[in-house]
């Protein structure tokens, strides 16, 4: 769902870009630790013709974090996942890529996600 959005934010950028000068920056992947994700996610920004600037590995700490209302740098500021975030952050305050996406078609987001198998586990879990 989430390329979905993004795809829609695209459109939005894309139809306002001349008035407003927006641009997109490029996608930022929150990882659900599924098959060919990251491969995935660079078709899906080639597409777009953007880039994927920052890939946030899944990890618990984010959970244990949240449970107890910290942010993971507050929790547990030597943790690994700390880290991703410190150079998530890093990533975007240096990144100088500011594009007009070209939005896919529904029926282009479709074939990459059949294309990478994330259609086919969806269509499994909620009987497309």
């Amino acid at each position: 769902m989430a390329l979905y959005a993004a795809n829609n934010i695209s459109k939005g950028i894309a139809k306002y870009a001349a008035k407003s000068g927006v641009r997109l920056g490029g996608i930022i992947c929150n990882s659900r630790n599924v098959d060919r994700e990251k491969e995935l996610l660079k078709a899906f920004s080639k597409e777009l013709g953007t880039q994927l600037i920052y890939f946030v590995p899944r990890n618990n700490v984010v959970q244990r974090a949240e449970i107890n209302r910290k942010t993971v740098i507050e929790y547990e500021p030597s943790s690994s996942q700390a880290d991703e975030y410190r150079n998530l952050a890093s990533a975007i305050d240096q990144n100088d890529m500011f594009t007009i996406p070209t939005p896919m078609t529904q029926e282009r987001l479709e074939e990459i996600l059949l294309e990478y198998g994330l259609m086919d586990s969806l269509k499994d879990n909620y009987n497309i």
